[in-house]
């Protein structure tokens, strides 16, 4: 300001002089005194910075294949472009990379938690549309949407999980207007759904099967005869006439008959044993147990779209062993603890079931009997050769070759009974809009419902909310709602879709997958996404000497049943 009236009044100055030189009659300039000179002001120069450290890229690799696994190496190129190569080709490598166990983790949280499993879910940390507000265990599950999401911003600002075991409770619920949505009501209650102007019922189809597991390393199931035996003594035709809904179907293999490759239509393994229990008997007989013997059948009360009436089912099994002579003993254990000791291989005779976590048969076979798993035993090479064989092959007749065997020698070995493929619906308020359901997903983030909440009962409790580690589908469900993987599956389909992955691009043999990352995603603690977050996120399943390989069981089910052994696993 200074230094304006400074310059105003030099060029006053100025000015009059030049008048007067002109004639103009000379007037006497006033006096003006020159403000006292002042020091500019002092101007800090800018500290020097330092110029942002080169970004470093993670690597994990194997010196080759021998370990027996499907990854070679996951490299972070740059900050945006992650690079996996394969040991050889996989058909649905996309499919499996978009599945919600192989969700991105903050690097440094990873490393902060040690992959401790159960220390992450105390405050899950992801990229997806909603943040966990509070887990009130044994109770609910508040989730809120997360205002920095990297997509569409939720619709539904408050999401809320509750569980009940029971379906008739769940539908009371919905009926009463106290919840917005649930999972899987009974099939005799459809009717009364459709029926009802406040309700909405969702049917959808999706790939799944309900087995019988038997463990060829406990006896008497170590005998193959008792388990052809055990697979001829059951009716299921009974079981899904009287317990599954309309459209659901008896199953011959273990795959449903949509997935081609991979249902036989020919071959001895196109169709199971037929239900002969006098057949049964003899085969007991030659095994040794002509009076028959007694075992316990585990389970978990855990509603499926596979086996949505379990207590009855299970008590028809039972029963229908009874006539030839197989005195079962029924044990119901928690779900968590259930899975975890089939997985470990402790139950001899034992329901489960499988549902499609992608569209490929590899999801069924390679899972279930070809990945070191022994819920089932020990696997048989030639099975497992075949199992391989198919999954690496990208010629859908040639691969269906492969299956036709597989399928025989399934039949040959039974392993499992495969019983079931259901049908199914969710229930939905009918002020619930913008509905989608589907085989892999909800679209809870797009739904809108009036007071913006969205109250959701499904048929049990969440085990965790960090699930490298898990294979429960309640776990699972919370999990998609937090986390992000590469890919997505597109909503009410299976196709795959871009998540923190915006681009993919094989090399010529499908050996190798560059991905090219999303830019300005941020993790729900503030960090920003980058490509060391997949590798880290990868390699705390894939490699059995990371720190981070913990989990919660340290099984990591799905890594092994995706993508085959660990790298440095012990031996």
């Amino acid at each position: 300001m200074k230094r304006a009236v400074y310059v105003l009044l030099s060029m006053f100055v100025l000015t009059s002089m030049l008048l007067t030189a002109c004639g103009t009659p000379a007037t006497e300039a006033p006096v003006v005194e020159a403000p006292a000179a002042t020091e500019a002001p002092a101007v800090e120069a800018p500290a020097a910075t330092e110029a942002p450290a080169a970004f470093e890229g993670m690597m994990v690799e194997s010196p080759d294949c021998d370990y027996g696994g499907e990854f070679k190496s996951i490299e972070a190129v740059d900050a945006y472009t992650v690079k996996f190569s394969l040991c050889y080709p996989d058909p649905a490598f996309l499919s499996k990379a978009a599945f919600a166990v192989f969700a991105i983790q903050d690097a440094d949280y990873l490393n902060e938690m040690s992959g401790d499993a159960m220390k992450m879910s105390e405050a899950p940390v992801g990229t997806g549309p909603y943040m966990v507000k509070e887990w009130v265990r044994g109770d609910h599950i508040t989730f809120e949407a997360n205002p920095n999401f990297w997509g569409e911003a939720p619709k539904t600002q408050t999401l809320i999980f509750r569980w009940s075991a029971e379906a008739a409770q769940r539908l009371v619920e919905l009926q009463s207007g106290t919840v917005d949505g649930i999972f899987l009501p009974s099939a005799d209650d459809y009717e009364t759904i459709s029926a009802d102007p406040n309700l909405a019922l969702y049917n959808f189809e999706t790939g799944n099967i309900f087995y019988i597991g038997m463990n060829n390393t406990i006896p008497p199931f170590d005998n193959a005869k008792v388990r052809q035996a055990v697979a001829m003594a059951i009716n299921k035709q009974q079981i899904v006439d009287t317990y599954y809904p309309a459209g659901s179907a008896v199953a011959e293999q273990f795959v449903p008959p949509s997935f081609n490759p991979g249902f036989s239509t020919s071959g001895d393994g196109a169709k199971w044993y037929a239900y002969d229990p006098e057949a049964a008997k003899a085969l007991l007989a030659e095994a040794g147990f002509p009076d028959g013997f007694e075992a316990t059948i585990s389970y978990r009360d855990v509603v499926r779209v596979y086996l949505p009436n379990v207590n009855q089912v299970v008590q028809e099994i039972q029963a229908q062993l009874a006539e030839v002579g197989i005195k079962v003993t029924i044990e119901k254990v928690e779900s968590g603890p259930y899975l975890d000791s089939v997985a470990a291989g402790k139950e001899d005779l034992y329901l489960n079931g499988w549902g499609m976590d992608y569209p490929d048969a590899t999801n069924f076979y390679d899972f279930h009997f070809a990945s070191d798993q022994i819920r089932f035993g020990t696997e048989w090479p030639d099975l497992v050769k075949e199992i391989k064989a198919a999954g690496q092959t990208g010629d859908p007749a040639e691969r269906q070759v492969h299956y036709d065997e597989v399928n025989r020698l399934i039949k040959e070995y039974v392993p499992m009974i495969p019983v079931a493929h259901g049908t199914t619906a969710n229930a939905m308020k009918a002020d619930v809009d913008n509905v989608v359901m589907g085989p892999l997903n909800e679209n809870f983030e797009q739904m809108t419902t009036p007071s913006g909440q969205l109250v959701w009962v499904q048929s049990s409790e969440p085990i965790a909310l960090s699930c490298a580690d898990e294979s429960d589908g309640e776990t699972l469900r919370a999990c998609e709602q937090i986390y992000d993987a590469l890919l997505g599956y597109e909503f009410g389909g299976v196709a795959p879709i871009p998540a923190l992955a915006t681009a993919w691009e094989p090399n010529a043999d499908a050996t190798e997958w560059t991905f090219t990352l999303r830019e300005g995603v941020t993790f729900h603690n503030g960090a920003t996404f980058d490509a060391n977050d997949v590798v880290a996120s990868f390699a705390a399943q894939w490699d059995a000497s990371s720190p981070n390989h913990v989990g919660r069981t340290g099984t990591f089910e799905y890594f092994n049943g995706f993508f085959g052994a660990f790298l440095n696993a012990p031996q």
